[in-house]
């Protein structure tokens, strides 16, 4: 199966059938994330025991790209450490934005589908939301943006 094919068949799925979807009761970390580009929305929460991701699930309004990306995230993080899920996020921005070569050595796993996502400039923060969402949780910020100057990773793609 070619690797476009590949990624379609993911996002589809994914976008029709979340991972993790809604809110956690028992949430020790949350996070609001903003596309203010494509208007995406999210709302991640989580719960931390000691280092590890116990639990984590998301809800929001978004478009097909950024609900999956939140979806094979939170399947990805969920029983991980804390440092863990900050590597993830790291590779996952990178190799979106061209940095890293999916081909080489990461911990992305099945998460290298969203590497074609770095040919489509005006998507790339919309898989990259929910990472950064992710990211001011565990940071214990109550909010994020894609934007420049909210941007946690600082971001910059092109115009988009």
């Amino acid at each position: 199966m070619d690797v476009k094919a590949l990624y379609q068949e993911v996002i589809l799925d994914h976008n029709k059938k979340p991972r993790n979807f809604g809110i956690l009761g028992n949430a020790s970390h949350k996070a609001e994330g903003h596309n203010p580009l494509c208007g995406d929305h999210l709302s991640l929460t989580l719960h931390l025991e000691g280092e590890l991701v116990e639990g984590i699930a998301f809800q929001g309004e978004s478009c097909a790209i950024c609900k999956a990306s939140a979806s094979m995230m939170t399947a990805s993080v969920k029983g991980r450490t804390r440092a863990d899920a900050e590597t993830l996020v790291q590779e996952f921005r990178d190799m979106a934005i061209g940095k890293l070569d999916p081909g080489g050595p990461h911990h992305l796993g099945r998460l290298a589908v969203f590497a074609g996502v770095r040919d489509l400039p005006t998507r790339v923060k919309c898989a990259i939301l929910p990472w950064h969402t992710l990211h001011a949780a565990l940071n214990s910020v109550a909010s994020t943006s894609t934007e420049a100057g909210d941007d946690p990773m600082q971001t910059t793609i092109g115009d988009a």
